[in-house]
């Protein structure tokens, strides 16, 4: 009688224990998310510490420095694998006495942070940049820094005249997980935004290169 072999794959226990504590950490997220998570505390939050405006061969390039402060649930949330996805805005305007002011400029950037537990390593991404980051401390310090961002053109801004610019981050909620949306319309420990932070551009025959 012909003899039958038959083959079995089996994959890994510690690709299996990732991927279990991976589905643990959702099921643990959305628990907190439902049910209130951890007190929020009054440091908690988004505020832009600097920003500026220079002007480089590519455009108007803006750098700012924000202090990021994550809440407890929301920290929780991202080492248990939930995505979560800011927008820094920038706008700039030219006031007018005799009307509302006119908005010139208007940008906007995204960067995504999500931890991947088969690396275990955290990964923030950029269109299509990424870059994977080791701890969660330097995710944060990543995510806080702005260099270099053209938001405009050369000609956007007129020599001898002033514009009132203003920039800001914020968390977008819209595009968590749908059982997140929920409760984030609800919870502030799901609310993470900064003020506007604004200033006056005015440029002069010296700032063009």
């Amino acid at each position: 009688m012909p003899t039958t072999t038959a083959f079995f794959s089996r994959s890994s226990p510690s690709l299996d224990r990732r991927w279990a504590r991976w589905v643990l950490g959702w099921v643990l997220a959305a628990w907190l998310a439902l049910f209130g998570g951890l007190a929020r505390g009054a440091d908690q939050g988004i505020s832009v510490k600097e920003a500026r405006l220079e002007l480089a061969d590519d455009g108007w390039q803006l750098s700012a420095d924000f202090d990021i402060q994550f809440t407890p649930t929301l920290q929780e949330a991202v080492i248990r694998g939930v995505p979560l996805y800011f927008v820094i805005e920038f706008e700039a305007k030219s006031p007018r006495w005799y009307w509302f002011d006119k908005r010139t400029v208007a940008a906007e950037r995204e960067r995504r942070i999500a931890y991947l537990p088969l690396t275990e390593q955290y990964r923030m991404s950029v269109g299509n940049f990424s870059e994977s980051i080791k701890t969660f401390d330097e995710l944060k310090r990543r995510l806080s820094r702005i260099r270099g961002w053209a938001v405009t053109g050369r000609d956007s801004f007129r020599v001898g005249e002033k514009y009132d610019v203003q920039v800001r981050m914020r968390l977008d909620t819209a595009q968590l997980p749908k059982p997140f949306q929920i409760t984030a319309f609800a919870s502030k420990d799901w609310t993470l935004a900064s003020d506007w932070y604004r200033w006056t551009l005015a440029p002069t025959p010296e700032a063009k290169p």
